[in-house]
């Protein structure tokens, strides 16, 4: 068997073309939704994801507020930019980039929970346990997204996911069970005693450890859906640092369906920011989302 590709840059090309759509309808409303970032350092793989978001909004109308700090910036005068932005009526929603280097909860505290395209506000995240309406996080509700429009089943589904962390794991577990999905998950890390007998119960893996090659050939069940959250460094043969994801390359040989990493999961976490910005937009000038949204 080889695995079908879960198309993440195909399918964001697919939403920001829908998005488009739903900003030209804003913009004749007088609208133009605005997404702000605030990077901290120089550190290359930051200034790469936020150059990459800023290039999104522009190509489907959305406006760039960017906010590049030093690295040597301190906890008030990030949280001084943050304020601002808060305040910033051209400001629909914003994030700030990961590491910072500084006291990230204390950061992210206080920013605007209506502003928080991360969805990972400690109120917005209680508001997900709770099930009402807020800011989803992205990461997560991107591989909803990519498995949904690739037609892979998710309702009644067992999925195991892998990884605990608070931007993936834990809310792709409250998401994954609500009733709009109803799927049935198990939750699992790198301390879960034998791993691979969890995982080869699993109609849909996610694996989101950051631990390269955690999953492997033997622990897939045939045919099951396998993406690939997880990034790490390593060092390959030639002595050249290189990415390298959670699933190891021959999953795809016993897996029906497989997201490459990178071009899978990635793509589908800027196009879920870039549908939040849309949706706060839309939710502040009193405009109803597209069913599904």
């Amino acid at each position: 068997m080889t695995a079908q590709i879960l198309d993440g840059k195909a399918i964001l090309a697919t939403i920001k073309s829908e998005l488009k759509e739903r900003v030209a309808a804003l913009a004749e409303r007088g609208v133009t939704p605005g997404l702000g970032t605030v990077l901290v350092g120089d550190d290359p793989g930051s200034h790469w994801y936020v150059g990459a978001k800023h290039k999104d909004c522009a190509e489907i109308g959305i406006a760039s507020i960017r906010r590049d700090l030093p690295a040597i910036a301190t906890l008030d005068e990030v949280l001084a930019v943050v304020h601002d932005l808060n305040e910033d009526p051209g400001c629909t929603g914003f994030i700030v980039q990961q590491p910072t280097g500084l006291d990230e909860n204390a950061i992210l505290s206080a920013v605007d929970p209506a502003k928080d395209v991360d969805g990972l506000h400690p109120t917005n995240l209680g508001w997900l346990v709770l099930g009402k309406e807020a800011p989803l996080p992205c990461t997560p509700v991107g591989c909803i997204e990519l498995l949904r429009r690739h037609g892979v089943e998710i309702k009644g589904a067992k999925v195991v996911v892998v990884g605990r962390g608070i931007t993936v794991g834990r809310p792709l577990g409250l998401i994954l069970t609500r009733k709009s999905e109803n799927a049935t998950v198990t939750l699992c890390h790198t301390g879960t005693r034998d791993l691979a007998a969890e995982v080869r119960q699993a109609d849909i893996v996610v694996a989101a450890a950051g631990v390269p090659g955690i999953i492997t050939a033997d622990m897939v069940k045939p045919g099951a859906a396998v993406l690939d959250v997880g990034v790490s460094r390593i060092i390959a043969e030639d002595g050249h640092s290189v990415v390298a994801g959670d699933v190891a390359p021959e999953v795809a040989e016993v897996a029906g369906w497989v997201s490459p990493n990178p071009g899978g999961v990635g793509p589908m976490t800027r196009a879920m920011l870039l549908s939040n910005v849309v949706l706060a937009a839309e939710r502040a000038a009193g405009v109803s989302a597209p069913v599904g949204d």
